[in-house]
């Protein structure tokens, strides 16, 4: 057939993922930071009785978890950002800094995110349904729930955070029975407890440290939120209130129900002992399903920052461009893929191991970060900060200083091996840092072009080109395009 030739129209673009909104986002965060409850019943045995518990909840979230998330809510909607808390070292002191913090942060969280499979299989086991597993089975399930969690993940991370709202409501939905239930039997009195002589300090900080950090991870999916310089701190303060009150409720209801000689009695897993005690064997099942499905969201929302955080410092020329390559569900592959090895890799070690280890790095990225917050004040104060936390300089690095210390007390109070440990991976993190540069400057592998200086991505308000603070910072966290290229480092 001959004539003119019939234009091809080009191929529809693929859809864009969907955007995370403010509740999908408060759920996320909640797992980031807490998941209910569970993992909490240590600091009553290491606390010696109910009252240390208690005043750590009450105090140890305005001293610490109001301080971080009030910086979080700040340097996320001024830096909207995958690479998160990266982005805010960086702009402060440089990408030499930010990369170390990058590395123990994800050291951290997959070191966090290692605990998960493990818990879930641990909830099921002493349910009494007959699901422990041996040894053998029991690796195999830890590999084939990392493997079922990582593929939801790399689904999308608006399913991710669907998903993390409906497990919130579920993981919560036992202890509004178990506290209505619990009331009658309250005794206010039990609730002052403390036997001074089974007080474990270690113990006791590095427990309530773990459920009450985290705050800033949600910041590395900064870049996939609607509306970011709005919805993330109405999402960061709505899961402040989610998350205390997930600790205090039950905390109060089990403690002030059950006699204080139960103290030492009250270890991980035990708020499904308090169900029987309080409710019956129906109330203890569904609390253990509920810890079970908990942590899968734990696992999820670990797993996102963690990713997109990789995402983040590839986007910034920090680390190797595949680490950016997204899936056709805007989803990082690559980022995802690494994360689950680490998490497969480190699943062998103990509960309490873990703990400590991943304190005491998430504690040192959390010095930058606060140090971070406080130079960029004194240094850009005039910086675009659609969120703004009311207080000067001044009053920034006061308000600084309580973390700063619980953060040294839990240092302070770690093993010599946890020492030793976090030397090896902050030896690891420079030797890597030196590593990649090579890499860079030999063009080994591709890389996305690198940021301006720091200066320039943070300037003074006052220099000539202020009015073009936002380009500069929009071109500082433009996303790639849609293959993951962009300029390279040639």
């Amino acid at each position: 057939m001959t004539g003119a030739a019939t234009a091809v129209e080009p191929p529809a673009p693929a859809p864009l993922p969907r955007r995370l909104t403010v509740l999908p986002l408060i759920a996320l965060i909640f797992y980031d930071v807490s998941g209910g409850p569970f993992g909490i019943e240590d600091s009553v045995r290491a606390g010696g009785g109910a009252l240390l518990p208690i005043l750590g909840f009450l105090i140890l979230p305005v001293l610490w978890s109001l301080p971080e998330a009030l910086v979080t809510a700040e340097l996320a909607s001024a830096f909207p950002t995958n690479a998160g808390y990266v982005a805010w070292v960086s702009a402060a002191f440089g990408p030499a800094a930010a990369f170390l913090v990058g590395v123990s942060k994800w050291a951290s969280g997959t070191l966090d995110n290692a605990l998960y499979p493990v818990l879930f299989l641990d909830y099921l086991g002493s349910s009494g349904a007959g699901l422990a597993l041996p040894p053998p089975a029991r690796s195999l399930a830890v590999l084939a729930l990392t493997a079922a969690l990582t593929y939801l993940n790399y689904r999308g991370l608006h399913l991710v955070g669907l998903s993390a709202l409906a497990l919130t409501a579920f993981s919560l939905s036992p202890f509004l029975a178990l506290t209505v239930l619990a009331v009658p039997r309250i005794r206010p009195a039990r609730w002052l407890a403390l036997d001074a002589r089974a007080v474990d300090l270690r113990g006791y900080f590095n427990s309530m440290f773990w459920n009450l950090n985290y705050w800033d991870k949600a910041s590395t999916l900064a870049g996939e939120v609607e509306e970011p310089r709005k919805t993330f701190p109405k999402a960061v303060f709505g899961a402040v209130g989610l998350v205390v009150g997930a600790y205090l409720v039950p905390l109060l209801a089990g403690t002030g129900a059950l006699p204080a000689e139960t103290a030492a009695e009250w270890t991980d897993g035990f708020f499904s002992e308090v169900g029987q005690r309080i409710g019956g064997t129906w109330l203890r099942v569904w609390i253990q399903a509920a810890a079970a499905m908990s942590n899968m969201g734990l696992f999820e929302a670990e797993m996102s920052s963690d990713s997109f955080q990789l995402l983040g410092m590839a986007e910034m020329g920090m680390i190797p461009a595949i680490f950016a390559r997204r899936s056709r569900h805007g989803t990082p592959t690559f980022s995802i893929l690494c994360s689950a090895t680490g998490v497969v890799i480190l699943s062998f070690m103990s509960f309490q191991e873990i703990i400590e280890f991943l304190n005491f790095l998430y504690g040192l990225g959390m010095l930058a970060v606060f140090a971070a917050f406080v130079k960029l004040r004194a240094k850009d104060p005039d910086l675009p900060r659609p969120y703004r936390i009311p207080v000067g300089t001044a009053g920034a690095a006061v308000m600084c200083v309580p973390p700063v210390l619980l953060i040294i007390t839990v240092m302070c109070l770690a093993s010599a091996r946890t020492f030793v440990v976090n030397a090896v991976v902050v030896l690891a993190g420079v030797a890597l840092y030196y590593g990649v540069e090579h890499a860079k400057r030999h063009a080994w592998v591709e890389f996305l072009a690198p940021l301006p200086p720091a200066d320039s991505s943070h300037g003074s308000a006052t220099a000539p080109d202020a009015a073009d603070l936002e380009d500069v910072r929009a071109g500082l966290l433009a996303d790639d395009d849609d293959e993951g290229g962009g300029s390279k480092v040639e």
